[in-house]
């Protein structure tokens, strides 16, 4: 885990706004419209997600395999991966932290989240500890912010 006070840790990454995909998603544009207008926007693809993993019944703790939960998971990890290039273009490793209370960060840390929800539902146990992790390394308030205790 990274402590935000570690003055020899990297330093937190903050990521830039994406305020036209933030902003239309506020305006209830639809998330596909918003993925397919700004598709490096990883909060479009973590809207998609968590509404495929509504949809799907995938808030249950027992595994969930239908079209609506395996569409979450590739919208999560098409998020997941897409904040992963905007982190190490904003100067990231690979660790540290990417913290929660940055508003630009959740779109990527709700990826992650959703992706991790998904990963469970089908059965992808490593998967699903990896995100929580990640999670953990990136903000250890995240997963709780995103109700996974």
């Amino acid at each position: 885990m990274t402590s935000f006070g570690d003055l020899l840790g990297p330093q937190p990454v903050l990521l830039p706004e994406n305020s036209d995909a933030e902003e239309a998603l506020l305006d209830k544009v639809d998330p596909v419209r918003v993925a397919a207008d700004h598709p490096a926007a990883s909060i479009a693809w973590a809207y998609l997600a968590e509404a495929a993993l509504t949809r799907g019944g995938a808030e249950g703790v027992d595994p969930v395999v239908n079209h609506d939960v395996v569409a979450a998971y590739a919208f999560a990890r098409t998020g997941y991966h897409r904040g992963l290039d905007l982190l190490r273009r904003n100067g990231w490793k690979g660790f540290g932290p990417v913290p929660w209370s940055h508003e630009p960060n959740r779109g990527f840390l709700r990826s992650v989240g959703a992706l991790a929800r998904a990963a469970r539902a089908i059965g992808e146990t490593e998967e699903y500890a990896r995100c929580l992790d990640l999670l953990e390394d990136c903000d250890p308030r995240a997963a709780a912010e995103l109700g996974l205790n």
